[in-house]
């Protein structure tokens, strides 16, 4: 599986996924729906099936009272009685029948067609009550008793018991009408209810998930092309097709991304010719500078025996030609950087004696306290690594002052190398561009020695690398904190091989 196909899954599998919002809205949708319809679909059937049934044995029952118990004598025996329920039974749709009469005292005399399954304890005692109770007879009820009927449940089993009594005298008669079949019929559509509901939930999520692909494969097109957009292959397009608002968003996505395409064009143009113009500049610059330079010192030996109102100007004149060239070499280095043409030259070094050649040549040995143990060999490019400690160093003797700390170690395949002064440390507000080009700590004071280069020089410098510089002010107050990190082998992290062809400018960048 490819990393698109991964993210692509992922992203489905996630709540704010609006494809899986999609899909639970229609799941959530169509259960409802097809929970509501099942239920009452249900219920309509329950009543129909039950009423039909319940009809049908309260209509026979009613005529099986009128036609065999009303023909009993007025004082019936046990025999008649079930006799007259067995015949009744015999010739109804499936319901036991139980009649009762009462001897002088009050004492019943019971008929049943079955009596395993339906005695006078099976008969609710509020329904014999309702059958026993005689009836006021009046406008609104022409007869003293009524069928009277109800659900009940023997032993697990739903049954329809009712029961009436012949008007005039003779026996009342009770009915037990099994209704398991009813329940096995209505068990039977409610599983098939449910079979359905849950078909109708899968084939709404499959519907959903086909109306997610239709509707955010251009979506997903989109982000796709926003992505590549935002990754700098600005001659992305999408393909058109339709007339939908997602159409006019595609058109739209198109015509900003060729605006933003020929806005970027003109700005590398210009950026391009801005570099070129400063790469010009300087370069044509550095004749001058040579020979101005070289007439420079040649004053700078003189000025002894100058006139004394003179010479102040000479020096002047030779410090400003310095920073003037020392300027030129450092626009010139961030040009290469700039235009990507800044190549390493690496070598195997002994970082101890490194970091001793660079505070030896600018005579910084009493100012500066190495801390370094000689035998830590790393490959980099030494030239740039001089750059770096130069700017580091120099900045911290310009602003912290004496004595200034080196401390050298590794860290895992990392070379780290801190620099530690003892200065007032670095404004908060100051922090975060320390690394600026031209950046000054200070708005009064727009002009100093150096040329606001050295420091953006050297974290370009560690950058080209594959390392990092950090600022920061020392826990305990007492001076600012610069951390070089650097990997102990820039050939195996930046891919870098040696490059003896490139230009080895032996520059000194000045510190901020």
């Amino acid at each position: 599986m490819t990393a698109a196909a991964k993210r692509s899954l992922l992203a489905g599998l996630r709540w704010t996924s609006l494809r899986l919002r999609l899909v639970v809205v229609f799941a959530l949708v169509a259960l409802t729906a097809a929970v509501s319809a099942s239920g009452i679909a249900y219920w309509l059937n329950r009543e129909a099936v039950l009423t039909r049934t319940q009809d049908a044995a309260l209509g026979d029952f009613r005529q099986e009272m009128q036609n065999r118990a009303a023909s009993l004598p007025l004082h019936p025996t046990k025999d008649d009685l079930q006799n007259a329920a067995v015949q009744m039974a015999s010739s109804s749709p499936g319901y036991s029948v139980l009649l009762v009469d009462k001897r002088d005292g009050d004492k019943p005399i019971v008929g049943n067609s079955n009596l395993d399954t339906f005695t006078l304890d099976n008969v609710p005692l509020s329904l014999q009550q309702q059958v026993n109770r005689k009836q006021p007879v009046e406008a609104g009820n022409t007869y003293p008793y009524h069928l009277f009927w109800q659900r009940t449940s023997i032993r697990g089993t739903p049954y329809l018991v009712a029961g009436t009594r012949i008007i005039g005298g003779g026996p009342t008669g009770y009915m037990l009408k099994s209704l398991d079949q009813e329940r096995q019929d209505l068990n039977s559509l409610a599983w098939s209810l449910g079979i359905a509901t849950g078909l109708a939930l899968v084939g709404s999520a499959l519907l959903a998930q086909a109306a997610a692909t239709t509707v955010l494969r251009p979506v997903q097109r989109l982000g796709d092309a926003a992505r590549k957009l935002g990754e700098g292959k600005l001659d992305t397009r999408l393909v058109v097709s339709g007339t939908d608002e997602l159409a006019d968003l595609s058109r739209t996505f198109n015509r900003a991304a060729s605006s933003l395409e020929k806005k970027v064009a003109d700005m590398s143009a210009r950026e391009e010719s801005s570099r070129r113009f400063v790469a010009d500049m300087s370069h044509e610059l550095r004749t001058p500078l040579t020979a101005i330079t070289a007439v420079a010192e040649v004053l700078e030996d003189e000025a002894d025996s100058l006139d004394p109102m003179i010479a102040p100007a000479v020096h002047l004149v030779v410090s400003e030609t310095r920073r003037l060239n020392d300027l030129v070499e450092n626009l010139m280095e961030v040009t290469r950087f700039d235009a990507g043409t800044a190549r390493l030259v690496l070598d195997t070094v002994d970082v101890a004696d490194q970091v001793t050649a660079c505070i030896d040549a600018r005579a910084w040995l009493d100012a500066v306290d190495l801390d370094a143990e000689r035998g830590m060999m790393v490959r980099l490019d030494p030239r740039r690594l001089d750059v770096i400690l130069a700017n580091l160093i120099g900045n911290a003797l310009k602003h912290g002052g004496s004595s200034v700390r080196v401390s050298v170690r590794t860290d895992g395949d990392e070379l780290v190398i801190e620099v530690r002064d003892h200065g007032p440390g670095i404004p908060e507000d100051v922090l975060p561009h320390v690394f600026d080009r031209f950046y000054k700590a200070s708005a009064s004071r727009p002009r100093s020695e150096g040329s606001g280069l050295g420091l953006s020089i050297a974290m370009e410098n560690a950058h080209i690398h594959g390392g990092d510089i950090t600022a920061a002010n020392s826990p305990d107050g007492d001076g600012a904190v610069f951390v070089l990190r650097l990997p102990r082998d820039a050939e195996e992290l930046t891919g870098t091989t040696r490059d003896h062809g490139a230009e080895a400018r032996d520059d000194e960048g000045d510190a901020t």
